[in-house]
């Protein structure tokens, strides 16, 4: 699958750099042409003043003050007007028709650097960076409301840092921002339900302290992966979650405070690789939709409170790699279960209530199922499911999206 933030950040790992540390250097070639900069060979912008390059050169210095330690002397190199010369500082050529001819800021990649600091409002000056990636540092604070006149950023990478408070929604006010990285901070608080209304293809917010509900839009979102794992996200998985668009790939909620059951409409996405729900107290039975999901290579279901029997075309999956449900009430699984072994397929039942079984729960634990008072809105079974048919509407009005139907009820 092709990403645009994907091909960009491949762009700056092919430039050679000198320290293991991996802030770029070095020249790159790029969809807009030839990108240099990383303080390596880099030569002196021609030409006259460029004015960008002198809103850059104002907004560097003032993050440049900014920043309280720096470990490895990164910013040594940040001296000078040529900012195309400091490390971690990329330019390139727009070679638009409609702007003066010379360089840009064009991305900064200060991954790994281990620098201490805050942002600045100034960084807004950048307003022809594509790429913020800042992996890995010890920058605190928030994110500056300025950061909304970021108009070509299209990669927000601010993970593993320290900054805190509430979600960063100025985020979701970039207009052209694809990829949001937001992981292993200290950020807190509900999210913003205008987060799944953006045009983001990753959203990465696992390993905060994020809590409340999921808003109930999740199924507006675009994006291929969205991962929320290990935050104090608590509430149902909201039953838009079976409508999101036939981009979704990888969807974690894992480790969070989760309860009632898995949405029958999880059917629908019939492109879904790794779906887990693990560390939860999700209960009920397995919808019987969740055997429509023939791309999924991942389905981790376990540490919840499920119940019931683990049905025949869940482990009939054709492209199963690992299959865990342990740590529920399961009590029983069908004959094509015991034959993932002979396809290689990773299959943990431990801890359930499995008659026969190893490694079950003592019998006094499964007396009571958890959720046995669970009404979960199900698709009939009576007969098999037609998987993951979707149809559209006729369309009298342009603006709502196309709808999805429920799995048909094929003949007997």
């Amino acid at each position: 699958m092709e990403k645009s933030w994907f091909l960009a950040l491949l762009f700056l790992q092919i430039i050679p750099t000198k320290d293991a540390f991996g802030v770029g250097g070095g020249i790159s070639v790029g969809g807009g042409g030839v990108w240099i900069g990383g303080g390596i060979n880099t030569p002196n912008p021609s030409g006259s003043s460029n004015s960008r390059l002198d809103k850059a050169y104002t907004a560097l210095q003032a993050w440049k003050s900014a920043i309280t330690d720096d470990p490895f002397g990164i910013l040594e190199t940040w001296v000078g007007s040529n900012v195309c010369s400091y490390r971690g500082v990329f330019c390139a050529d727009p070679q638009e028709m409609s702007t003066p001819p010379g360089l840009v800021v064009a991305g900064i990649d200060l991954n790994h650097a281990n620098l201490q600091g805050s942002l600045v409002k100034e960084l807004s000056l950048l307003s022809d960076m594509s790429l913020l990636h800042l992996n890995s540092n010890r920058f605190t604070g928030t994110v500056p409301n300025t950061f909304r006149d970021l108009s070509s950023l299209s990669e927000l990478d601010l993970s593993n840092n320290h900054f805190s408070g509430p979600f960063p929604s100025v985020t979701l006010f970039i207009p052209n921002l694809k990829y949001l990285d937001l992981r292993f901070n200290n950020f807190s608080g509900p999210i913003s339900e205008d987060l799944f209304n953006r045009n983001l293809d990753a959203i990465f917010l696992n390993n905060n302290q994020f809590e409340g509900p999921i808003p109930l839009n999740l199924g507006n979102s675009p994006a291929s992966v969205i991962n929320l794992a290990n935050n104090k996200f608590s509430g149902n998985i909201p039953l838009s979650f079976g409508y999101m668009g036939p981009a979704i790939k990888e969807v974690l909620l894992l480790n969070n405070q989760l309860t009632g059951c898995i949405p029958e409409g999880v059917g629908f996405l019939r492109e879904m690789e790794v779906l887990d729900v693990s560390f939860n107290s999700l209960m009920g039975q397995l919808p019987n939709s969740i055997s429509c999901l023939n791309e999924i290579e991942v389905l981790n279901l376990a540490h919840n409170k499920l119940s019931g029997v683990l049905p025949d075309p869940v482990c009939s999956l054709r492209s199963l790699v690992n299959l865990t449900v342990s740590y529920n009430f399961f009590s029983g699984f069908s004959q094509d279960c015991t034959k993932l072994y002979f396809r290689n397929v990773g299959f943990d039942f431990a801890v359930n209530c499995i008659p026969g079984r190893d490694m079950q729960r003592p019998q006094p634990e499964c007396s009571i199922i958890p959720g046995g008072g669970l009404n979960c809105l199900r698709i009939p079974s009576g007969r098999p499911l037609v998987c993951g048919l979707m149809v559209q509407t006729p369309d009298t009005n342009p603006s709502p999206p196309s709808k999805m139907v429920s799995p048909s009820i094929s003949p007997p």
